[in-house]
């Protein structure tokens, strides 16, 4: 087997892995809020003994990791919305919002580095507006999902550009263990002053316990160190083309595992397959121009 096709099936295991995320918020009987404090502990201490072993060097300066651990508040609300979207709708309502990410990310990085909005941006835009209005439409009964979901996909949307503030002087690895460090530890002190602890904390079920350890080590340590990894062979370009799959993924596994209950009307697949039309448009069109601006100059 070629390195390039090994590594591309590694991707889309990682990809499916991101989608089965969804799945596992939906199995685990944990509030959203505790869910993501015990992912966050999990995700850190694997990352942790990870940076342990490779000898990688974590000491940065005060002001960078307090910013980067402000952006792990981030995350950990974004998680917890996301998940708290899956308990109060079901899994495809949640991923076809998700999907918008694209969409929050493309007006967000212009704001944040002061940077020209692109037309091919706007256009796509538009047409994952144009999406989530079908979904709207034809899924009011999961009003409250949809919004939920979208504020995570903004959340998402948020802490994905603010990380390029930091990935060209900080080891991605670094970075990730200093988020969910932080995420851990603003969720325990929210649960604290929520009087959580107090005899209000949710006990994990065995079931719950075995999802959980799932989550944190599989579909979030590894995940991402192995993501990390495959761009060592891969383009940037083909790992987000591949990561534009994790609705579709993430659908097609609830259809098989929840059945009935993630049925939804014609009206809403075809809201997000436009949404997702327009997600992978994105980087197929900034390519394409940014070829013909080369050619032309």
């Amino acid at each position: 087997m070629s390195a390039i096709l090994k590594n591309h099936l590694k991707l889309h295991f990682v990809v499916v892995l991101y989608g089965f995320t969804a799945i596992l918020g939906k199995l685990v009987t944990l509030p959203s809020p505790q869910l993501v404090w015990y992912r966050m502990f999990i995700a850190a201490a694997v990352l942790g003994l990870f940076i342990h072993f490779k000898k990688i060097n974590v000491k940065i300066g005060w002001k960078s990791a307090l910013q980067i651990m402000a952006v792990g508040l981030v995350v950990a609300f974004h998680w917890i919305t996301f998940f708290g979207a899956v308990q109060i709708s079901n899994v495809s309502v949640t991923l076809g919002c998700m999907a918008s990410t694209t969409l929050f990310a493309s007006f967000l990085e212009p704001i944040i580095f002061r940077k020209k909005v692109k037309w091919i941006e706007v256009l796509i835009g538009i047409i994952i507006i144009s999406g989530l209005y079908l979904i709207f439409q034809f899924e009011l009964n999961y009003i409250h999902g949809i919004i939920t979901a979208l504020v995570s996909a903004f959340l998402a949307g948020l802490f994905t550009v603010l990380n390029k503030l930091f990935i060209n002087d900080h080891h991605p690895v670094t970075i990730s263990f200093y988020e969910m460090l932080s995420g851990f530890v603003g969720i325990t002190i929210f649960l604290a002053f929520t009087g959580t602890f107090n005899g209000n904390l949710v006990k994990p079920e065995t079931m719950d316990i075995v999802f959980v350890v799932i989550l944190g080590v599989v579909c979030t340590a590894y995940a991402f160190v192995t993501a990390v990894d495959v761009m060592k062979v891969l383009s940037a370009y083909t790992v987000v083309l591949a990561i534009n799959m994790e609705p579709v993924y993430g659908i097609v596994m609830a259809w098989l595992i929840f059945g009935q209950s993630e049925f939804m009307s014609a009206g809403f697949y075809f809201g997000t397959a436009v949404i997702l039309l327009a997600v992978f448009l994105h980087p197929i069109l900034s390519r394409r121009k940014t070829k013909l601006e080369k050619n032309l100059n």
